[in-house]
């Protein structure tokens, strides 16, 4: 099999998270410059099969679209268009931030841990791609 990557968006940085081959772990990979993200994911695809690539779908609460859709559609496009074989969804990624958060907590990582807004991005990641996995799998 080949692994689906999630994407947590940003201006600034960007947070990658991997599936196993199996498809049944979601795990954090890096986080990267915004900037680089492009070049990033088309080196990443030719060393690894990627079989899917889901970006968080960032909404407000009345369930309309956030402002950074703004920036999502049109790297979402060009995304298509230079990975025309992998399929590009978007996955509503609300509370990921928050959950992100929690997880930090709960594994007991220190103030200044949690303070790195490069983990919180590559942790939202893991959570959008967990989630994503568990709605296919009919959780």
């Amino acid at each position: 099999m080949s692994r689906i990557l999630a994407i947590d968006y940003g201006k600034k940085r960007t947070g990658i998270a991997v599936t196993d081959p199996m498809q049944i772990i979601a795990s954090g990979l890096t986080t990267v410059p915004t900037h680089g993200l492009m070049d990033f994911l088309l080196d990443y695809v030719r060393q690894e099969k990627v079989e899917r690539i889901v970006i968080g779908h960032p909404k407000q609460m009345n369930n309309e679209d956030s402002e950074s859709m703004k920036y999502i559609v049109p790297f979402m496009n060009q995304l298509k268009k230079k990975l025309p074989d992998v399929p590009v969804e978007l996955f509503d990624e609300r509370f990921t931030s928050v959950l992100a958060h929690q997880a930090m907590l709960a594994g007991g990582l220190k103030k200044k841990a949690r303070q790195n807004k490069a983990l919180v991005d590559e942790i939202s990641a893991t959570i959008i791609l967990q989630s994503y996995l568990e709605s296919k799998r009919g959780m």
